[in-house]
């Protein structure tokens, strides 16, 4: 018999060649199969020519589940509510108790960034902007590997936060198993319509359109391969959350917590899957030993230890900086997922951290608190795209429309601007609508 063992790469700051080791271990490759993408591309144009006969082709063929149409795959409002009413009372309060907190944490984010505005200049000219949420929005919970109802709540609450018309959700339920928590969910988070369908036939169902299946206006949510090839291909006809990638945590850790956390806390990403990478940036080498003891003792305990292992062995790192500055900067570097600041002195750190989908502070904030139920939301940039992009949120399902109101008295200031700039690009239609609104506008071949 085999023991499994996870010994994840042991790498110093100090030691010459770290740079290339680490950028080494940080590699991962988005670039997807191409047999992948020909797939995909030949399923999108499939439901874009047929609609619901080619989704209940694929649905048969991939997820064994053989309907006569399409309609007999939406989950009807009373097939939810009496999921989570079959709840075990402990289930039924978890849920409700999560999706108050991420409600609550959304409807602060709605008002701190998500209100129109507006004001006049000393010319009476109304300048502004204007919020409207997303008519229709579909989102993709998974349903392959493992069941996700805290994706139900992350995608459709700041959806619903954010006055979306109606919330669309699509769901694999492979052989027809539908997982109840994930039914559940969609009822307490308020999902208009839900599907049993999955894979890119479901995006492209979401994206195109079909007999039965609307139309929407982005999708959000996760998934394998197919999926977020599906995702990248349709972007441009509807809009996109983002590509995600393998899950990661980061944990900068001064020595001050149980090494039996942190290593579990390094498990929690891990038993993910494979590519999920667990790192640990610590200044004190003797922790980073008993650390890796943790690992070693906790490991056959875990249900997923297989996962684990593999995560920790092919994409996992525990690495010796010279201080928690140098640990702060290599994050930096990272750009992480979810990035755990395990120290009695998280607010000491946190200025010096620039790049990260989510900050967990202090010893006791797991990062599978903020996965469930701490209120911000679990969707998050990965693969270094925390460089550049947010957690998912309400302004995701938002749109903004500039106002602007020009007073007669603005019209004579900015139509002399406008009409400068524009003789100047050779666009003299937009020069003349411009001095047309103008008491005195210039005589046409003179300088304005």
């Amino acid at each position: 018999m085999t023991t499994l063992s996870a010994a994840p790469l042991r790498l110093a700051t100090a030691d010459a060649g770290f740079d290339a080791a680490f950028e080494a271990r940080l590699r991962w490759s988005a670039d997807t199969d191409a047999q992948v993408e020909q797939r995909v591309a030949d399923i999108l144009a499939d439901v874009r020519a047929r609609g619901d006969a080619a989704v209940l082709e694929y649905t048969a063929r991939f997820d064994g589940l053989t309907v006569p149409a399409v309609a007999a795959l939406e989950l009807q409002p009373a097939e939810l509510k009496a999921a989570f009413d079959g709840l075990p009372a402990e289930q039924r309060n978890a849920l409700q108790q999560a999706a108050a907190r991420v409600r609550s944490y959304h409807e602060a984010q709605k008002k701190a960034c998500g209100e129109s505005w507006s004001y006049r200049d000393p010319g009476g000219t109304l300048l502004g902007q204007k919020v409207t949420p997303l008519d229709r929005v579909g989102i993709y919970v998974p349903g392959g590997k493992a069941a996700y109802p805290s994706s139900v709540l992350m995608n459709a609450i700041p959806a619903q936060v954010a006055g979306v018309g109606e919330i669309v959700m699509v769901v694999p339920t492979p052989r027809g198993e539908k997982n109840p928590l994930v039914l559940a969910a969609a009822y307490v988070a308020g999902v208009s319509r839900a599907f049993q369908i999955g894979g890119a036939q479901a995006v492209a169902a979401l994206a195109y359109g079909t007999q039965t299946i609307p139309r929407v206006d982005k999708i959000t949510g996760p998934g394998n391969a197919y999926v977020a090839s599906a995702k990248r291909r349709v972007f441009g006809q509807v809009g996109i959350d983002m590509i995600a990638g393998p899950s990661e945590i980061l944990v900068l850790a001064d020595g001050g917590t149980p090494p039996d956390w942190v290593a579990m806390d390094l498990f929690s990403q891990a038993e993910h899957d494979e590519l999920a990478q667990s790192i640990l940036l610590c200044p004190d080498a003797a922790y980073i030993d008993r650390v890796q003891a943790e690992i070693d003792r906790l490991l056959p305990q875990m249900p997923r230890a297989g996962i684990i292992a593999a995560s920790l062995n092919g994409r996992g790192a525990l690495i010796h900086t010279r201080s928690m500055k140098e640990a702060c900067e290599i994050s930096n570097r990272i750009a992480p997922e979810h990035l755990e600041i395990a120290s009695h002195e998280p607010h000491r750190w946190e200025p010096l951290l620039r790049h990260a989908g989510a900050i967990f502070l202090g010893a006791y904030t797991s990062e599978s608190l903020g996965d469930y139920c701490a209120g911000p939301n679990h969707v998050l940039p990965t693969s270094s795209t925390a460089r550049f992009s947010s957690p998912l949120g309400v302004y995701d399902f938002q749109k903004r429309s500039s106002l602007i109101e020009v007073s007669e008295e603005g019209a004579q200031t900015l139509g002399r601007i406008a009409s400068v700039l524009a003789h100047g690009e050779g666009l003299q239609a937009h020069a003349r609508a411009a001095e047309m609104r103008m008491k005195n506008p210039p005589k046409p071949g003179s300088t304005p």
